[in-house]
């Protein structure tokens, strides 16, 4: 049986939400090393919002872009702090790519039965790839950010790369390239000098600290992963 695209973007965000609840204490511990101590729970409250969100939506009756517009608003209102903005926006930009991929119909509040009478199937690789760079790029375009900031987009920009290299594959050996590019990148920010943020005052004593921000991005992506990259999952 195939799962309808909102219902598979719901199940993303629970897992992402839980995954974050469980790195909660991790990365309120890396947090605490150069910024404020408060990201591992701005993040869990981001996602555990997200999730309360659309548990009160007709996700058989909704594009996936709406999922994401909700996750964006759901956001921005739980976390005041610059992730929140910073991840509104990466979820709005998501949003408008999809809604280039959806039916016209999917886009017409009037159409919601026509939609839910044909189910759009689990995200394609190619249309997870568009999301995966849309999100990047989001994040880049709000936070005025680069690759080597020691930001999150130490981990986002290397994961979009990858997912366009990765161009014509199956969605599992999408997430393979994807993964491990940012891993590789969030880990290479304990060499880095923060240059944006709060971590951005410490100068040379940021120097051997994780990112926060770039290990919860690994731990978002990660949960994506675990249920984008299966395809025949209909719960």
């Amino acid at each position: 049986m195939t799962d309808h695209a909102a219902r598979q973007l719901s199940r993303m965000f629970r897992d992402i939400a839980s995954a974050m609840a469980d790195a909660r204490d991790w990365l309120t511990e890396l947090d605490g090393a150069i910024g404020d101590a408060d990201h591992g729970i701005t993040m869990a409250l981001g996602f555990e919002a997200v999730t309360a969100a659309l548990a009160r939506e007709d996700l058989d009756r909704m594009a996936p872009s709406a999922v994401f517009e909700i996750a964006a608003t759901a956001f921005l209102d739980a976390v005041g702090a610059s992730t929140g903005p910073l991840y509104a926006t990466a979820f709005r930009r998501a949003a408008r790519f999809l809604r280039t991929q959806e039916p016209a119909a999917s886009n017409t509040p009037a159409q919601a039965p026509s939609l839910a009478a044909r189910p759009l199937a689990p995200l394609s690789t190619a249309t997870q790839t568009g999301l995966l760079q849309a999100m990047a790029a989001g994040i880049a375009e709000r936070g005025k950010g680069q690759r080597g900031d020691k930001t999150m987009l130490d981990a986002w920009i290397p994961a979009a790369e990858a997912a366009e290299s990765a161009a014509g594959l199956d969605a599992a050996s999408l997430w393979r390239a994807v993964l491990p590019a940012a891993e590789a990148g969030a880990e290479a920010t304990r060499s880095m000098t923060a240059a944006r943020g709060r971590a951005a005052r410490l100068g040379e004593r940021s120097l051997g600290h994780i990112d926060p921000g770039a290990a919860s991005a690994v731990i978002l992506l990660q949960a994506m992963a675990r249920v984008l990259a299966d395809q025949t999952d209909a719960s």
